[in-house]
This record gives structure tokens, sequence and C-alpha cells, in this order.
């Protein structure tokens, strides 16, 4: 047998010691909720991007398309493989494409890092996701910007019908497209020939290929990395953007779980010392339990499930609280792209289970020194007491 309904009335007779306690705890299995959904925001940004039927085409030993120099002579023969697929006009979905990072001034007067893509006339056919949703595409051979939806307004004239200006050129926005939240979201896209001449780039970073279906997709990269023709890597888009996202949800994640580890220390020294200080207040009362019967193992597991209760609140607590933010978005720098990327905190139902679960256990560790305490107590000195 054990005392739940006295474990209950104990708790809201020291409803103010209980509640301080559960605030705690809420506030440590915030900061590790929180920490889980923005890694998981990273990689849900980065990787919302990709199509698995398309495929990355990088210089070997590349690890992302601006560390990447692809010849333009490759476009054409991959164009011609029988996996790639056609648009409604009978052309081969192959698009050369080219990755640089530009400097563009915030209102705030400092300057963010932008990736501008430079696309080729299937760019927007290859990526279905990617869709305008005011102005149009830019045409071929011209400073025509499509602004992803994530850069309206992050800089003086980043918005349709206005004009951006770098390389010493100037270029009107002349469309504004999005991509479910994707990496896309953040870059700028610009005819890739007039892009290159600014930048003094003659060759591609990237080559983009949209297969007939996900077999074909693999079919095409093992003949690719079978063609001694090619010194090239072929991804699938998904895994490449991936990729890209891996080493800042790992320093973030990492970071994070060290700081909540930190303060589990101390929620639960703060949750032990909370419940010595209710065994202390009430020895009369855990001998008069022992007094009618109840024995030792019962008040034992009467103190570890208010421990764990309590636990079980903060780590309720501080789920609802991390998924308040949800809402939030956050734009930093990716340590692969060198570009400002925009994502948010996306949590998932593991995150919220492994706060919940999280929060009991801090809750039962903080409960078990106090428990034994309890158990321990003789009834003739509790009753003195």
């Amino acid at each position: 047998m054990i005392p739940l309904y006295y474990n209950t009335r104990s708790l809201w007779a020291r409803r103010l010691s209980t509640g301080l306690t559960v605030v705690g705890l809420g506030l440590v299995v915030f900061v590790f909720a929180a920490v889980l959904m923005l890694a998981n925001g990273i990689e849900s940004a980065l990787a919302s991007g990709g199509d698995p039927r398309n495929v990355v085409l990088l210089n070997k030993g590349s690890t992302s398309e601006l560390m990447s120099t692809v010849e333009r002579d490759a476009l054409r023969a991959l164009g011609s493989a029988t996996q790639v697929a056609s648009s409604v006009q009978g052309d081969p979905l192959v698009a050369g494409e080219l990755v640089v990072p530009v400097l563009l001034p915030r209102p705030d007067g400092k300057e963010s890092n932008v990736n501008a893509r430079g696309i080729g006339p299937q760019s927007f056919a290859i990526r279905p996701v990617v869709r305008l949703i005011a102005g149009r595409p830019p045409r071929v051979g011209t400073n025509e910007i499509a602004l992803g939806e994530a850069l309206v307004g992050r800089s003086p004239g980043a918005r349709l019908g206005g004009e951006l200006r770098f390389a010493e050129q100037r270029w009107p926005v002349v469309g504004v497209f999005s991509a479910d939240g994707g990496a896309y979201e953040s870059e700028l896209w610009v005819d890739v020939n007039r892009l290159g001449s600014a930048f003094d780039r003659p060759g591609l970073s990237s080559i983009v290929v949209r297969t007939g279906s996900v077999p074909a997709r693999d079919a095409f990269i093992q003949a690719v990395e079978g063609d001694p023709r090619f010194t090239l890597e072929a991804k699938p888009e998904p895994e490449y953007w991936a990729e890209q996202a891996t080493w800042l949800a790992t320093f973030i994640r990492v970071l994070g779980l060290f700081v909540s580890f930190i303060f589990s220390v101390g929620a639960v020294l703060g949750a032990m010392i909370t419940m010595y200080a209710q065994v202390s207040a009430r020895i009369t009362e855990l001998g008069m339990l022992r007094a009618v019967g109840y024995r030792r193992r019962s008040v034992l597991a009467s103190i570890l499930i208010e421990s764990a209760v309590l636990g079980a609140a903060g780590g309720v607590l501080g789920a609802l609280g991390a998924l308040a933010t949800r809402w939030m978005e956050i734009r930093t720098l990716n340590f692969q792209t060198f570009a400002e990327v925009r994502f948010g905190f996306t949590p998932t139902p593991g995150i919220v289970v492994a706060a919940l679960v999280f929060g009991t256990l801090m809750g039962t560790l903080g409960g078990m020194l106090p428990a034994l305490r309890a158990s321990r107590l003789s009834i003739l000195d509790a009753l003195r007491a």
C-alpha cells in the first residue's frame, strides 16, 4: 500500500515550495526541449528544399556548392542521359548553376551574407517546391532577380519592384518565390551567365538534374560515378541539403545539451533540497504512517512518487513553454554555406516525450536521497520529534 492520498494533500498544503520547485524544473526542461527543437528546425529548413527525384552534382571532394567548380561541357553530356526527365516542351530538365555569396546592407546598418544563385532556364521546373508568389521569373541575359521570401525587407530594395546593388551593378527585383520554408527562401536567383560575368566566374558550382523516378535517380548516380569522362560526385538533393545542416545543427545541439546538463544539476539539487525540507517538516506525519501500518518501502515509494510528480509537472510546464516558441524565427550564419539562413523551433512528438521523461527523471533523482532518509526513520524517533 502507498499513501497516495497523503501525497496529494501534502503537495497542496505546501503549494508555494511545490510551485517553486516545478518552475525551476520547468525552466531546465524548457532549455532542453528548445535546443532540440532548434536543431531540428535547422535540419528541417535545409532538408525541406530537397526533392527525392533530383540529383546534385559537384566536383569530387567538394562539400558544398561554394567550394565546387564544374565545367560547362558536362552540362550537355549529362542532359542526354536516358534517366533524365523532360519538360513539357521536351527539353531535358538539367540546369547548370553558380552560387556566389554577396554582401547586402541591412536596415540596421550592418551587412549580411546572402547566396546569389545563378540559374538556368530549367531551374524552376526542376524544383516544384519553388513557387513564384509574386511577379515573374528573371529573364535570361538580364540582371533581373527573383528574391526568396525570407529576404523580403531584409535589405533596402529587397522587395518586388525594388533594386539591389552588388558587384558594382544594379539588379532589379522582378519576382518573389517561396520554397516551403527551405533554404532556397534565403537565396536570390538570377541568370547564371549574368552572375558569372559580374563575378568573373566562367564555370559552374553545380549541376542539378531531375530524373523520372527514384529508381531512375539511383541508376543515374551509378552511371555518372562509373563514367570516366566525369570527375563529379552525385548526391540525391535531400541528402545534399541534410549534409549542409550537419555542422550547425550539431554545434547547437551539443552546446545546448551541455548547458541543459549544467542547469539540470542545479535543478536536481534544488528538488533535493525541497524534498529534504519537506521530509524534515513531516517527520511526525511520516512516523504516524509507519505507526498505522505502512512499511518502509511504502514510505520510500511515496516520497519518490511525490518527487516524480513534481518532475513530471515541470516537464509539462517546460514542454508547453518550448512549444510556444514554434512561431519564432531565427536567422544565423550557416558555417558550411557562409550564408544567412532562416529557421524556427520545430517540435516533434519525440522531443515532447523526451522533455517529459527528462523532467520526471530530474524529479525522481532529486527525491532519491530524501526518500531513503524518510524510509529509515524509526517510529519512536519520528513520533518524538
